[in-house]
């Protein structure tokens, strides 16, 4: 993939607006761009737990990155779908399966103990923000939940999803 973005200002928000990959101007204070604004922030703070967390850091972090990538790219684009239900599967696995490595929690846990695991930590406070500007989002919307349903509902009684074919004939 060659280089995309040759400059990284376009003054084109001066106005207090700015453009999803569509085309469209919102406002930059709109809940789509929080969303966005969260989903950023998380990103680069799962970045800096990554660099502090030694030689082998947590290589579910690199997949969580990635993915929250293809998630601010369909919240830019609503139109298009990047993130699947194999992905919270994914999530929910390697959640339980690194759970399993620990001793029962017995008393709340505070921040710290090691640079990794405070920045960890803070990540995980912007994710719960992020989640929470999400659910707004979706609720003003409906679009979110509404194409999660659908797809469970083309799989019913047989039935399946129709796949975008990029070349497909006209």
């Amino acid at each position: 993939m060659g280089n995309r973005l040759t400059r990284i200002y376009t003054r084109g928000g001066d106005d207090g607006t700015t453009g999803l990959a569509d085309g469209t101007r919102l406002g930059k204070d709109s809940r789509r761009i929080e969303v966005l604004g969260c989903l950023d922030e998380l990103n680069s703070l799962l970045g800096v737990v990554i660099a502090n967390a030694g030689a082998e850091p947590p290589p579910e972090l690199i997949r969580v990155q990635n993915r929250l990538f293809e998630l601010g790219a369909e919240i830019a684009q609503p139109t298009e779908r990047r993130t699947t239900l194999e992905d919270v599967a994914w999530l929910e696995a390697a959640l339980d399966r690194r759970n399993a490595e620990l001793p029962p929690l017995k008393e709340f846990i505070l921040p710290g103990g090691h640079p990794a695991a405070a920045h960890c930590h803070l990540a995980r406070a912007v994710c719960r923000r992020a989640e929470r500007r999400l659910v707004q989002l979706a609720r003003e919307e409906q679009t979110d939940l509404l194409f999660v349903l659908a797809r469970i509902l083309a799989r019913r009684d047989g039935g399946h999803e129709v796949f975008w074919q990029p070349e497909a004939p006209v």
